[in-house]
C-alpha cells in the first residue's frame, strides 16, 4: 500500500510536467545536464522532481518484489511481483526514450499508459496480500446475468482504453472526439456494475460501499474532464500553461487513474465474494451429494 501510495504521488509529478509542457525541460538521460542533480529552475524543477521520484518508486518495486519471494507463499503472488518489477523498469526505459526521442507521441503515451498498467499492479498486490483476500469471507450467491466480476472486467477494460485515448490527446495524438466516446461508453458500465450490484446485492455492506465508490469516483471525473476542457479552451490564448488549467488537468488524470484503481478493486472483491452462475449450481450439487437425507 506504501508502494501504490508514492506511485499515486508519482502520476501527480508526471502529470505535472505534461501540463507544464516541461517534458524537455532536461534534454538528456539519464544524467540532467551531465549531472546528477541540475539547478532547479523553470520547468527542470518539475522534470527532475518527476525523476527523482521515479527511482524511489524503482527501489520501493525492488524491494517489494525481494519480500514477496522471501515471505508470500503462494506463487502466482510472487509472479504477479515480478511483473511489476518488469514494468517499472520497461517504464523509465520508456521515459528514456520520450526525452532522448523528443517526445514522438506514440512513446509518450505509451509511457502514461505503462503508469496507469503499474499503479494498478501494485493495487493488486495491496489486495492479494491483505487480511480480508486472504480471510474466508463468507461467499454470496448470485444467479445475475453476467457475472458480477465479468461485468467488472469490462469495466477495467473499458477505463483502460479510455485512460490510453486521454493520454493520447495529451500528448497530441489525435483530438478530443475518441476521447469523449470513450467517456460515454465507461460512463454507461460504470453505472451498468454499480446498479448490478444495488439490484443484487442491495444490504451487504462490502458491495455498498464498492457501488458507493463507483459512484463518487465516475461523478468526479466526469466534473473535472468537464472543467478540464473549459480551462484548455480558456487557456488556449496564454503563451504558457496557466495554474487553473494545469491543475484541473492534473486532477483529471490522476482521478482517472483512481477510477481504473477503484473499478480493479471491485472487480476483485466482487470476484472473491459473490459465487456466481455455475459456481452457485455446482456449489448447490455438491451440498446435495454430501448430504443424500436432503434428496
Amino acid at each position: 500500500m506504501f508502494t501504490a501510495g508514492c506511485t499515486f504521488l508519482l502520476l501527480i509529478a508526471g502529470a505535472l510536467v505534461t501540463s507544464n509542457d516541461a517534458g524537455l525541460s532536461i534534454p538528456d538521460w539519464p544524467l540532467a545536464y551531465g549531472q546528477v542533480v541540475p539547478h532547479l529552475s523553470g520547468g527542470a524543477r518539475y522534470e527532475f522532481t518527476h525523476r527523482a521520484m521515479a527511482g524511489s518508486v524503482g527501489l520501493l518495486t525492488i524491494a517489494l518484489t525481494a519480500l514477496l519471494w522471501k515471505y508470500e507463499p503462494q506463487r502466482w503472488v510472487r509472479n504477479l511481483g515480478l511483473v511489476a518489477l518488469g514494468a517499472v523498469i520497461a517504464q523509465a526505459i520508456l521515459g528514456g526514450l520520450t526525452v532522448r526521442m523528443m517526445q514522438p507521441p506514440a512513446v509518450s503515451a505509451a509511457h502514461a499508459t505503462l503508469a496507469q498498467l503499474f499503479f494498478s499492479t501494485v493495487i493488486a498486490l495491496s489486495v492479494f496480500t491483505g487480511r480480508w483476500w486472504q480471510s474466508s469471507p463468507a461467499q454470496l450467491d448470485d444467479s445475475g446475468s453476467p457475472a458480477l466480476w465479468r461485468l467488472g472486467a469490462w469495466t477495467i477494460a473499458a477505463v483502460f482504453v479510455q485512460l490510453v485515448l486521454g493520454a493520447a490527446f495529451r500528448h497530441k495524438a489525435f483530438g478530443i472526439v475518441p476521447h469523449l466516446v470513450g467517456a460515454a461508453v465507461v460512463t454507461a458500465l460504470i453505472f451498468w456494475l454499480a446498479g448490478a450490484l444495488k439490484r443484487r446485492f442491495p444490504r451487504d455492506p462490502t458491495l455498498t460501499r464498492c457501488r458507493i465508490a463507483l459512484h463518487a469516483l465516475i461523478g468526479s471525473q466526469l466534473l473535472l474532464g468537464g472543467a478540464a476542457w473549459w480551462s484548455r479552451i480558456y487557456a488556449r490564448e496564454f503563451p504558457q500553461p496557466i495554474g487553473v488549467m494545469v491543475a484541473l488537468t492534473v486532477t483529471h488524470t490522476v482521478v482517472g487513474a483512481l477510477v481504473l484503481g477503484g473499478a480493479l478493486v471491485v472487480t476483485l472483491i466482487c470476484y472473491r465474494l459473490v459465487r456466481s452462475g455455475r459456481e452457485v449450481v455446482l456449489a448447490s450439487h455438491a451440498e446435495q451429494v454430501g448430504h443424500p437425507a436432503s434428496l
